[in-house]
């Protein structure tokens, strides 16, 4: 079977249902109206946790329903704290995590969704299998094996250099990034973690823990 192919019903494997666009992004923006047979890939790297992601700028609201203004550093710390709770949390239960990325769309079909890459393709599968029996932040994660490996050819280059003309309904992946001292961090970490040595130890150092904002908390798994 070759690698990243899709098994279709009389059993055989092709890459030919999903659409080129779809293979990118392993969604389609017309969801379950679409009238086109979207086949799941039986095997991945990569896993899908569906809309967990939620932008306190487009949800935060004030008693009486009206919108509350949320700063750009009240974002990024809101996103940074959201990102380690997650990648700590899924690195430590399941497995080294090669790459894990965030949708800042606002299409229904990528808003929030949060893409891991496992490193063994048997952790991506059993973190997809036990994930949709949990709760994040009072809502139960929905969790999906998803085609989407080479982020390069998913993301929005013209979102990169901020000239994206579609804005958050484009319907390639908007990643927003984590700060550059968590990245250091949390890359640098799980390296050391799971570089081979016969000596060192299984448990994994937990780094100092970023306060969320009383108004904009963290999720909990």
């Amino acid at each position: 079977v070759p690698r990243g192919g899709w098994k279709r019903e009389d059993g055989r494997v092709s890459g030919l249902h999903l659409r080129h666009r779809e293979r990118q992004i392993g969604a389609c923006r017309h969801g379950d109206r679409c009238s086109r047979l979207h086949n799941k890939p039986t095997f991945s790297q990569t896993i899908v946790l569906l809309n967990l992601y939620r932008n306190p700028q487009n949800t935060a609201q004030s008693a009486d329903g009206t919108h509350c203004h949320v700063s750009d550093v009240e974002v990024q710390e809101h996103y940074d704290n959201f990102f380690e709770e997650v990648f700590t949390e899924l690195e430590e239960k399941y497995g080294e995590i090669e790459e894990m990325n965030i949708c800042d769309n606002l299409g229904d079909h990528l808003v929030g969704n949060v893409y891991v890459k496992f490193r063994r393709e048997e952790d991506a599968e059993r973190a997809m299998r036990e994930l949709n029996n949990r709760w994040f932040s009072g809502q139960a994660v929905r969790a999906e094996l998803s085609p989407v490996t080479d982020f390069r050819e998913s993301c929005c280059r013209q979102y990169e250099m901020g000239e994206c003309t579609r804005g958050g309904f484009c319907n390639f992946m908007h990643l927003r990034p984590i700060s550059r001292e968590l990245r250091r961090q949390l890359y640098g970490r799980s390296r050391r973690r799971w570089a081979p040595s016969p000596s060192r130890s299984h448990d994994r150092p937990r780094g100092k823990k970023r306060p969320c904002s009383p108004d904009h908390r963290c999720g909990r798994f």
